[in-house]
């Protein structure tokens, strides 16, 4: 069975939204090797719509290793509102999220990989088909935007591995607890 990764950028304010305005300072050389490690390890992304309509305006136009691998990994995309899923490779899911993710869980192949904590991610959370959460918690404040956190919602968390990299991101790995 596929494992899913969630990993997502943090401010330490707990920020989410808009990591492309303050997250790229800190995406260097070791932070993309680190990605490219996790993404090489993956078969397929999971994403939602805005996570898609943002990948899918940046992404075609970048070059390198990364960049190679974002564009042309098999991406499913979870939406009942997007018409087109125009960029290479991808596919465009609907009905029900749970039931869909649960039947790629168990299709043959390497993990797949999600980015960001959006409505997808509290879904898959609520569900119980996320298997790694990867918080790379940024060593500053944004003050505004959308936050990691939603009220209403308590998953108990084990800590698997941490990474310091050296920009002062933190990369904090956990699976959910079980409890």
């Amino acid at each position: 069975m596929r494992k899913i990764v969630q990993s997502t950028l943090v401010s330490l304010d707990g920020v989410i939204g808009d990591p492309h305005v303050w997250a790229n300072d800190y995406f260097d050389g070791e932070a993309r090797a680190y990605a490219l490690e996790r993404l090489l390890a993956s078969d397929g992304m999971l994403m939602g719509r805005r996570t898609y309509e943002i990948f899918a305006s940046a992404w075609p136009a970048q070059t390198g290793e990364y960049a190679d691998r974002v564009n042309s990994i098999p991406k499913y995309v979870f939406s009942s509102t997007l018409e087109n899923a125009d960029w290479n490779n991808s596919t465009i899911i609907r009905g029900d999220v749970a039931a869909e993710v649960d039947k790629l869980k168990q299709q043959d192949g390497r993990d797949l990989v999600m980015y960001g904590h959006g409505p997808l991610g509290q879904t898959l959370l609520e569900h119980h088909l996320l298997d790694e959460l990867h918080f790379w918690v940024h060593p500053l404040f944004v003050g505004r935007g959308t936050r990691l956190s939603r009220d209403g919602q308590e998953t108990a968390l084990r800590l698997v591995t941490t990474k310091t990299l050296g920009t002062g991101v933190v990369v904090l790995s956990y699976e959910p607890a079980g409890i």
